[in-house]
């Protein structure tokens, strides 16, 4: 998969050192992995790809060992982490918060303790406290499917948009988008948020569709809402009228449609799951690598299109 990494090339303070002296040889490096327990496809996505990574370190390197724990909320998370630091004394922590409040100080708490610290896709509302950083490209989500928008469409056209859940997240993708698609004259008749979710996106398209006669794209932004949204144009009878959707993530049934040429949902972008392993594997070369890891891991955001699509299709993930 190709990975677009930004490296801040700074040392941790003692981790290569403690790398090379401070592991007897029959003794195990304790990496914990903390998550949220999936909730919704990426997330589950995100929790097979943490289990193949597991079962992939662990047979490469006998002397570490992989500690994978998901927790349903916030103040589950917080006590799996006492516990990787008091009862499994964990080396190194790979989290991706439930929510970034409220793991802050948990999270510094496994810092103290000595821990390498690894945060990936939700940052901890205290800058400094992880080592590592691994996350998704969320300005470039938007602007790569701009982009590809103004490939296909040009002035005078019509597009409707639905936004995610009202976050940061959400904000980075929009604004890019909007920022891409300015002065092509191409027109944003209405964009509203659908939360990430297929039946809003399916009651959202359901709205734009009733007020709307000639659209001629729409970007749901991700997967699960592209998926309501192909449902709405299939009901209205409008999915044979030369419109096209744009969605986000990398969901394996989208990508599936993608190589079978499937007109109405072309192309996808990216924005992986997978970034856990990832992050994982940067952990791992903390301790195994004899130059610096530490530092911001941005991870590209690859237009999925018929021509590379196999690349990034996993049948066996259940996202």
């Amino acid at each position: 998969m190709t990975v677009k990494a930004t490296v801040a090339a700074l040392a941790v303070g003692g981790v290569l050192a403690m790398a090379g002296t401070a592991f007897a040889q029959d003794e195990k490096i304790k990496i914990g992995v903390s998550y949220p327990t999936p909730t919704h496809a990426w997330a589950a996505g995100m929790n097979w790809h943490a289990e193949k990574a597991e079962e992939r370190i662990e047979a490469l390197y006998p002397d570490v060992d992989m500690i994978l724990v998901n927790s349903p909320d916030p103040a589950s998370q917080a006590s799996a982490l006492e516990d990787l630091v008091s009862v499994n004394q964990i080396d190194a922590l790979v989290i991706l918060p439930f929510e970034s409040d409220p793991l802050t100080d948990p999270v510094l708490n496994v810092k103290k303790s000595g821990a390498l610290i690894t945060v990936v896709d939700r940052g901890l509302s205290q800058p400094g406290i992880e080592d590592i950083y691994v996350a998704g490209n969320n300005p470039e989500l938007g602007r790569i499917s701009a982009q590809y928008m103004k490939t296909r469409i040009g002035e005078g056209d019509n597009i409707v948009i639905l936004r995610g859940i009202p976050t940061l997240i959400d904000n980075e993708r929009f604004d890019a988008f909007m920022e891409e698609i300015e002065g092509s004259g191409i027109n944003v008749l209405d964009h509203k948020h659908a939360n990430w979710n297929r039946d809003d996106g399916f009651e959202v398209m359901q709205d734009f569709l009733s007020r709307f006669d000639d659209i001629d794209a729409v970007w749901a932004q991700d997967d699960d809402i592209a998926i309501g949204v192909v449902a709405a144009l299939e009901q209205a009878g409008r999915d044979g009228d030369g419109m096209f959707v744009v969605g986000g993530a990398g969901m394996k049934e989208t990508i599936k449609g993608i190589m079978d040429g499937n007109e109405l949902v072309p192309v996808d972008v990216l924005y992986p799951p997978a970034m856990i392993a990832t992050a994982m594997d940067v952990t791992v070369a903390a301790f195994k690598s004899n130059g610096p890891v530490a530092g911001r891991y941005i991870l590209g955001a690859t237009l999925i299109t018929p021509e590379n699509a196999e690349d990034f299709y996993f049948p066996d993930s259940p996202f």
